[in-house]
């Protein structure tokens, strides 16, 4: 099987366009979340005992998102554009452009004032607010220090952006440490000095509360910075359900399994599966990692995919996927399985989609 060559990928980027563009990392299109979970698997060492496999970059450490590897030359004008954060008085959350989910969570007063700090020498970590529907919870880090001007953090080796400068970092929930599911990047421009951490929450544990411990160390200061969190579930229009359609098409077969909907995160269970085969060759393997899955609410606007984490069990591919929440009340979803191209274009061309997988998700209305 031939590797995928990610840096070979990265040295066709112009080096000298690759700022990060604010919270990149929730607007990361599926055609780079599939190409780094590829990459990743050419690492995952098999167990010849077992068929099943894991696809996700789902570790804890600081570096999914804030190494450097996503930059603007991922992301078209328009969508640069609409990741600018505008200042607002009230919730940061609710100038974060490129989340429509964690706008909505600061524009409704669905976010939690917190203010925890910690201190090392003459360097602050404040937790400013906090927000948790039961399917994700995020939080705002703002960063003091003599050495961190407008975003641009020195570790003393040379001058890196501030989303680049953890080194590390830990995640408990009720004292547990979670292994996965952490992303985060910049606020904006209108707050450089000031990180927004995501952490998946699995629905089935969730609990409408619970207390969290993040640990963070940052580049070129021997200490760990830990704060403790506190998580209050602010909404309760969650809708859950099971709606277990499946179409076929060719060899191809595809489902959605279980779907949840908050006014923040919508949330999808999906599958793809190869017919007549019992386990996949790398080939076929890379050919369902390569299809991504477009979500349009009842007024035909695309939910923005944020991120997500799956598995290759026996001939398919089964995905956890999240993405933003639209505003208002929405009767059903169209889910529309398309193929992803190299060009990591934001946009899906008609020719990308994948004729008669598409599928309709009726919705009950308490989702609204």
């Amino acid at each position: 099987m031939e590797a995928f060559n990610i840096a070979k990928e990265f040295k066709k980027i112009d080096s000298s366009n690759s700022e990060m563009s604010p919270l990149v990392r929730t607007r990361l299109d599926e055609t780079y979340a599939f190409l780094s979970q590829q990459a990743q698997v050419q690492r995952t060492t098999r167990r010849k005992s077992s068929r099943s496999r894991r696809l996700a970059l789902t570790t804890s450490a600081a570096g999914i998102l804030a190494a450097g590897l996503f930059t603007s030359a991922f992301v078209s004008p328009a969508m640069a554009s609409s990741l600018k954060s505008i200042p607002v008085i009230g919730s940061i959350f609710s100038s974060i452009q490129g989340d429509m989910g964690l706008r909505l969570a600061g524009e409704l007063g669905l976010t939690s004032t917190v203010n925890h700090t910690v201190s090392y020498e003459d360097v602050n970590l404040e937790v400013t607010e906090t927000l948790y529907d039961g399917q994700r919870a995020a939080f705002l880090l703002n960063v003091t220090a003599p050495n961190l001007d407008n975003g641009t953090y020195n570790n003393g080796k040379k001058k890196i952006r501030l989303s680049q400068a953890v080194s590390s970092m830990t995640f408990t929930v009720d004292g547990k440490q979670q292994n996965g599911g952490i992303y985060y990047g910049s606020a904006g421009e209108g707050h450089p000095n000031t990180l927004v951490f995501e952490a998946i929450v699995d629905p089935s544990a969730a609990s409408d509360s619970f207390d969290s411990t993040v640990t963070i160390a940052l580049d070129g200061i021997d200490h760990e910075f830990a704060v403790d969190i506190p998580f209050k579930k602010t909404t309760d229009k969650t809708a859950e359900l099971s709606p277990n359609t499946v179409t076929t098409s060719g060899d191809l077969t595809f489902s959605v399994s279980d779907v949840w909907v908050t006014p923040i995160t919508t949330r999808l269970t999906t599958s793809i599966a190869l017919a007549d085969a019992t386990t996949l060759t790398s080939k076929e393997e890379r050919r369902l990692i390569k299809i991504g899955v477009a979500v349009y609410d009842d007024q035909g606007r695309r939910l923005t995919a944020l991120n997500g984490d799956g598995v290759i069990e026996g001939n398919r591919l089964i995905f956890d996927r999240r993405y933003a929440s639209q505003p208002g009340t929405s009767k059903y979803f169209i889910v529309k399985p398309f193929v992803i191209k190299d060009d990591f274009a934001e946009d899906i061309e008609d020719d990308q989609y994948l004729k008669g997988l598409e599928t309709k998700i009726e919705l009950p209305s308490a989702n609204g």
